[in-house]
């Protein structure tokens, strides 16, 4: 039973038996007294140990194995006894006899001598060629392979490994990693460098660093300030073009502006759009927004001609202070216009108006909006603000109407109109909002809506809407319109509205629910129906609003049959509505 030990041998760790680590260090002594009057001793034990520790890994059969003595033999053997030759005779060598050409080399990138990476020096060493061929057949690579050679150099850049160490560079050349090589390699780098400094006059050296460095600091200086001056150009011209532009850009857009306050007023509601409200004249408008953005840019512009012409003459400090005071008055008005702009829709109000739908608790009741033929000749138009003319008054005409259906527990439903616009207070908006004229009729069981309201002219920019709140009472079975498809702005888990005539829905307690959907319409809305509904059949009297409703009827009786509409809807034998073919 032996007794082993663990070793560090060139940074790595080895287990290794008593008798076995006793002749290492046996050896390593050796060395280090053959090495004692040798040039670079440290760094040749160094690259000696890490050469040992190499060998010694490619004896490692597992984890778990313990160098003996047969492992340091067989190390030694390779490595060469420190007596078997003179370290002070260049001349001698190990009693084993090597050729470069008989062992194996390893590919290594040569930076020492090489020109850029050592990749084409490398690769020299390994095929036995001279650098130059190799370095011959990468430009022909680039100029006849369209760059590839400069990729393949990059690549092996990154793919081959440098040779730091003694032992890699002597097996990049393919030499016997032994002690006598690896000696002989660390004196020759340790010497020349010695002879690289010897030979050095550090007095002229001095002088030469010296002067260098005040040559080289004027040079940089001068660079410097050569590099600022053409930036500085650059910038400049830079700022003189954006400057330019912009001020050009606004002078337009004021000129604009003045003398739009000539044209109808009509004209400039419905062409012209500022952040300020119509209430200031435009004219008012256009020359403060000359002066508050263009005396900035023409400061700007200054800027850029200075930096682009350095003896430009100054404009005067009378015309610099004569524009900032020009400039801070302009803005201080337009500050103080936008705050009593802000002021006039600080406060919201509303007026309420309640009107009760009274029709037979098994009627339907149709939805729909209009439009006015004076106003819009289509019903998807949408227009917030626009002036029109109405019996020879012109009013604020507005799409801005919305839609939303909900639940009610009274009987009879009913439908909520809010006029809604904003002022300075609460009192004075819903004064503004009373002023909204919004119609809608009742004919029957048909609810028809008007899609937009009028307002007061002089009331511009207020905010203006209507909301419309159609209450139901559960069971109710309602027919919408399509027009409702721009206007509905209820909660689509409560009311999802896909947009059909032919689709007829029935108040539930949590949601509306369709009766005739198809599957893929009504698949988040399942429609469980008993009991007997009734969708008769109602024609208005009135040409411009007649409607044809379709008819209804459940438990035996015909369904959904619509006028000129192919297709019934029926209930089969499992109580389930389909679509007749």
């Amino acid at each position: 039973m032996n007794k082993t030990v663990n070793i560090n041998i060139g940074g790595l760790f080895f287990h290794i038996d008593e008798d076995a680590y006793q002749k290492l260090s046996r050896y390593f002594d050796a060395i280090k007294r053959s090495l004692s009057n040798s040039s670079g001793k440290d760094e040749i034990m160094k690259d000696i140990e890490m050469r040992v520790a190499e060998l010694l890994t490619e004896k490692q059969k597992s984890d778990k194995h313990v160098v003996n003595t047969k492992d340091v033999d067989d190390v030694v053997t390779i490595m060469g006894q420190p007596e078997d030759y003179r370290i002070d005779d260049e001349s001698a060598s190990s009693n084993q006899t090597f050729t470069a050409t008989s062992l194996k080399r390893k590919l290594y990138r040569d930076e020492d001598r090489g020109t850029i990476a050592g990749v084409c020096t490398g690769l020299s060493y390994y095929f036995g060629i001279d650098a130059v061929w190799i370095k011959i057949m990468f430009l022909i690579f680039v100029v006849a392979g369209f760059g590839t050679g400069i990729v393949a150099y990059f690549v092996l850049w990154f793919i081959i490994p440098k040779a730091i160490t003694t032992s890699e560079k002597l097996e990049m050349t393919g030499e016997p990693v032994t002690i006598s090589n690896i000696e002989k390699k660390v004196r020759e780098e340790f010497d020349s460098i010695s002879n690289k400094f010897s030979r050095v006059d550090f007095d002229k050296m001095g002088n030469q660093i010296r002067s260098n460095t005040e040559n080289a600091g004027t040079k940089i200086g001068n660079a410097f300030i050569t590099v600022f001056g053409a930036f500085a150009k650059v910038l400049g011209a830079i700022i003189v073009v954006i400057s330019s532009v912009s001020l050009f850009s606004i002078c337009i857009a004021s000129i604009i502006l003045m003398f739009s306050s000539t044209m109808p007023n009509n004209f400039a509601f419905n062409f012209i759009n500022t952040p300020i409200s119509l209430d200031t004249p435009l004219y008012v408008q256009g020359l403060l927004f000359l002066l508050a953005f263009g005396i900035p840019f023409f400061f700007f512009l200054l800027l850029g001609l200075k930096l682009l012409v350095t003896n430009l003459k100054s404009i005067g400090n009378v015309a610099k202070y004569s524009l900032l005071a020009l400039w801070i008055i302009a803005v201080g008005i337009l500050i103080a216009i936008g705050i009593n702009q802000a002021s006039q829709v600080s406060s919201e109000g509303k007026v309420i108006e309640k009107q009760v739908i009274t029709i037979n608790p098994n009627d339907t009741l149709f939805v729909k909006f209009k439009f006015n033929d004076n106003f819009s000749k289509n019903i998807n138009d949408k227009d917030y603000n626009r002036i029109v003319e109405d019996n020879n008054v012109e009013y604020l005409y507005s799409n801005d109407v919305t839609i939303k259906i909900l639940k009610t527990d009274e009987i009879l439903p009913f439908l909520q109109v809010e006029k809604i616009t904003s002022g300075r207070s609460i009192s004075e908006a819903k004064k503004r909002a009373e002023k909204i004229k919004y119609n809608f009729k009742i004919l029957g069981n048909q609810l028809i809506l008007d899609n937009y309201f009028l307002s007061d002219l002089k009331d511009k920019y207020k905010n203006q809407s209507v909301e419309l709140y159609l209450f139901l009472p559960k069971g109710t079975i309602l027919k919408p319109d399509s027009s409702l498809e721009n206007y509905d702005n209820s909660d689509n888990e409560y009311f999802n509205l896909h947009f059909s005539d032919n689709y007829a829905y029935k108040v539930g307690d949590l949601q509306i629910k369709c009766l005739n959907c198809p599957d893929y319409e009504n698949e988040y809305n399942d429609v469980d129906i008993k009991g007997e509904i009734n969708i008769e059949e109602n024609k208005s009297t009135n040409t411009t609003d007649s409607t044809s409703t379709i008819s209804v009827k459940i438990n035996g009786v015909e369904v959904n049959k619509n006028n000129n509409k192919s297709g019934e809807l029926i209930k089969n034998e499992n109580g389930i509505l389909i679509k007749s073919k």
